[in-house]
């Protein structure tokens, strides 16, 4: 049975796009975008951020149609050789409270056709913010192994993302968590495929992936001296 928040009809809007990114072409097809991906995401976070308290009361959902947790689908070009107007994936991000002043870790999910996945953690942060993430490493060694080796934490995630070629400066190249200092994002990531997320059940594995990531996702928080 599927979803009535992520359905085959989404990824083939997503796939026609891909071969039709132009305005002509989406503003024909507008309709299908807003009944086929945008409304019904809209639904997924809704009912998502009734159970995003079990896991953080500071992270939230919001299902406005602009500027809440569901990405744009215009692509800002202005920097860009590739001056497609759209993107041709569906993004859900929910931030932390605090978002709007300091860069924070988000439970994100990504739909792209033949490219579904689940990502906790914080992408691309700021020097200073990094430095406080290498910094909670260094202090509480102990906690963060714990965090990165829990069973069903390793079973579910792969951590990704940039590292340095060499160690930071001001950590120890000897330190034995070297390799998690040298990371420029701290990113958990796990993958699924467009039938598991069509599923009626999908929103169930989510938070469950949520739950999970959760003592990850407070170390990371915390170390950024935000409320979890």
């Amino acid at each position: 049975m599927t979803s009535h928040y992520i359905t085959p009809e989404l990824f083939t809007f997503l796939r026609d796009l891909k071969a039709n990114n132009n305005r002509e072409w989406f503003e024909a097809n507008k309709k299908r975008y807003e009944q086929q991906v945008r409304e019904p995401l809209l639904g997924f976070i809704s009912d998502f951020g009734m159970r995003l308290p079990e896991i953080s009361r500071h992270y939230e959902a919001d299902a406005r149609k602009s500027g809440g947790s569901l990405f744009r689908i215009y692509r800002d070009v202005r920097f860009s050789k590739d001056k497609s107007p759209y993107k041709t994936q569906a993004g859900i991000h929910f931030r932390h409270e605090m978002a709007k002043d300091v860069h924070t870790p988000g439970f994100y999910l990504h739909l792209e056709p033949g490219n579904v996945f689940v990502g906790m953690g914080i992408w691309h942060p700021d020097n200073k913010t990094l430095g406080k993430i290498r910094d909670a490493i260094v202090d509480d060694p102990e906690r963060w192994v714990a965090v990165k080796t829990d069973a069903a934490f390793r079973q579910m995630y792969e951590l990704q993302g940039d590292s340095l070629k060499r160690p930071p400066k001001g950590y120890d190249a000897d330190h034995p968590h070297i390799d998690d200092l040298k990371r420029k994002d701290f990113i958990a990531v796990t993958h699924y495929n467009e039938a598991a997320a069509c599923q009626l059940d999908f929103i169930d594995e989510f938070t469950r992936c949520c739950h999970t990531a959760a003592p990850f996702m407070e170390f990371l928080t915390r170390s950024i001296e935000l409320p979890w």
